[in-house]
């Protein structure tokens, strides 16, 4: 009976009977390894410095702490009234998923599938806002905002993420795959374009979708110059807003780092959850089909 072969990636069961793949596989392996240590090695410290006391810290001798207690993160965590500006966060993000999900799904796939008159010009002008930094517009942007009374309401955000460049131009790649037999049984059927988009695009783009949530809920959680302008001094406050009024008060550094260390906990949980989408992601932006 012939032996059965297992693969593992790239490299087969069968390979590591050669001494220079063992070898090469090893080095990649401490690589790897390394690469990680870096990559993680600042939120640890991060964490570690968050037991310090301020002499401690100043210090500056040790990694470890002379002691493990979590009173000092518990007095930050009450001190910043975490918990509210959680929820406010929450509820920005909640809303720039939404709006990024169906404002930009549907621009995509009105420029993949339904191609109305100028579409192409459209979909030019998308790509070329991508070459436009984001705050270059941001004076008139914040101007329109305080004319239609919007300032202290998550509207703006919302809005903001909801017409994003970036985002229709991943949504009409991956509608332009979607098999056209598909739109045109259901445009026979009398189905409408709206129809269409919400009952056989939307329920078959799950994998790109779950991609843009991704993107969303790290880009509205990090956001902090349009939420400072917009929420700023009012109870909506985000995050990322109370942590800038939190480090210009006269807080000292460590309890500034245990802030810093409550405002990164989510979008660590959002990579462990989502991990394998992000890395296929990042394989599907590199290959197209």
């Amino acid at each position: 009976m012939a032996e059965k072969i297992q693969y593992n990636g790239l490299i087969r069961d069968f390979d590591f009977k050669s001494p220079s793949v063992k070898i090469g596989y090893i080095l990649i392996f401490i690589f790897g390894l390394l690469v990680s240590f870096l990559g993680i090695a600042p939120l640890i410290w991060m964490i570690l410095s968050g037991f310090k006391n301020i002499r401690e810290f100043m210090a500056g001798v040790k990694i470890l702490p002379e002691s493990w207690d979590f009173a000092s993160y518990i007095a930050t965590w009450n001190q910043l009234g975490f918990l509210h500006y959680y929820f406010n966060s929450f509820l920005s993000v909640s809303g720039s998923v939404v709006c990024a999900v169906f404002f930009n799904g549907l621009l995509g796939y009105v420029l993949s599938k339904v191609k109305p008159a100028g579409s192409k010009i459209v979909y030019g002008l998308i790509l070329w806002s991508l070459l436009i930094p984001a705050t270059t517009s941001l004076v008139p942007l914040f101007i329109n905002i305080v004319r239609l009374k919007l300032v202290g309401t998550f509207i703006p955000l919302w809005l903001s993420i909801g017409a994003n460049a970036f985002f229709v131009v991943l949504f009409k790649n991956f509608f332009d795959d979607l098999p056209q037999s598909l739109i045109e049984a259901a445009q026979i059927d009398g189905a409408k374009n709206f129809t269409i988009f919400m009952r056989i695009a939307v329920p078959l783009s799950k994998p790109i979708i779950v991609v843009i949530i991704i993107y969303a809920i790290n880009a509205a959680w990090s956001d902090f110059l349009l939420p400072y302008l917009v929420l700023g001094g009012s109870e909506f406050e985000t995050v990322m807003v109370r942590l800038f009024s939190f480090r210009m008060s006269r807080s000292n550094e460590v309890a500034i780092i245990r802030a810093l260390v409550f405002s990164i906990i989510p979008p660590i949980i959002l990579f462990l959850i989502f991990q394998k989408q992000i890395a296929g992601m990042a394989l599907h932006s590199g290959i197209k089909g």
